[in-house]
């Protein structure tokens, strides 16, 4: 088994993207589509293109791959990026996780079939393998897949190793051992709407010693640590194409920037600017961000 530089674990899927002429429409109105593509996508897949386009060795693994979405994974994701998917299971009497986008100028609304695929008895998702941990530097971690994604920060904290995860309540294993745990505003709405958000960010950083990050989209982000003042920084400006995977390549960049040892500021820096980077690009597959458009923005 060789050595990668990241490991992620998480969802990847194929997506249908239709990039629509103007705003999302009201009901019983008309919108045009601009563009469309199939292609591939999912808080993991789209971080993984992400780092391999950064020019990191990445393996992946997660949910079970069907019918529907194998062949277009493995032409994107191994066949022109060289993402490590053979760890992934194909299963035969399943189409695969999917979903369709329509993209407004600033907004994206998803729909798929995300709460019966979670709800039913069949699990399909693999559990990690500790020997992909230990032979990374460092892991990405989705927190959707329940006690298998609690393993694999377990098998984390035991062999040493940081990592990276997204939305996930400050009182889980997960946010416990994360070196960085970005929560956006959809999950701060969902799950908190009453909090403040000021003391909703003291109880996230009371309970790790990792880096917290709350993002708003094109408001400023929080970030901090515990028993610290919280810092603020205002996202980077661009010309925005496609909101669509800004919060998996804002994951992306944090999970760059831990593995190239940088500081907290430099951390939420390099997110924000890969993020603005890819927000100024459609589709993400085939116009991933580069290192210079990143530090260009950053030293803007």
């Amino acid at each position: 088994m060789g050595k990668n530089d990241i490991y992620l674990y998480g969802m990847t899927l194929v997506s249908k993207m239709n990039l629509l002429e103007g705003e999302y429409p009201e009901a019983d109105t008309y919108s045009e589509i601009k563009e469309s593509y199939v292609l591939p996508g999912g808080e993991t897949g789209s971080c993984a293109i992400v780092l391999s386009a950064l020019g990191l060795t990445v393996k992946i693994d997660g949910n079970f791959q069907g019918r529907k979405t194998q062949g277009i994974l493995e032409e994107y994701l191994v066949g022109r990026f060289g993402i490590d998917m053979s760890g992934v299971y194909f299963d035969s009497t399943f189409d695969g996780v999917r979903d369709m986008v329509l993209i407004g100028t600033n907004s994206r609304t998803c729909f798929g079939a995300f709460c019966s695929y979670f709800s039913n008895e069949t699990k399909r998702w693999n559990k990690p393998d500790i020997k992909d941990i230990e032979n990374c530097s460092v892991v990405g971690l989705d927190p959707f897949f329940m006690e298998q994604s609690e393993a694999v920060a377990d098998y984390c904290q035991g062999l040493g190793k940081k990592y990276v995860t997204i939305d996930c309540k400050y009182d889980t294993v997960i946010h416990k051992y994360s070196e960085v745990n970005v929560i956006s505003n959809e999950f701060i709405r969902n799950n908190y709407p009453e909090r403040d958000v000021n003391e909703l960010f003291r109880d996230y950083t009371k309970n790790t010693e990792g880096l917290v990050i709350f993002t708003f989209g094109s408001k400023e982000i929080m970030f901090g640590r515990r028993n610290q003042p919280i810092q603020r920084m205002k996202p980077y400006r661009v010309k925005v194409q496609s909101t669509l995977g800004a919060g998996d390549s804002f994951k992306a960049g944090a999970i760059y920037a831990v593995l190239k040892n940088m500081s907290d500021e430099q951390i939420v820096q390099f997110a924000a600017a890969t993020a603005a980077t890819v927000c100024s690009r459609f589709p993400l597959a085939l116009y991933p961000p580069d290192i210079e458009t990143i530090n260009q923005l950053i030293n803007k």
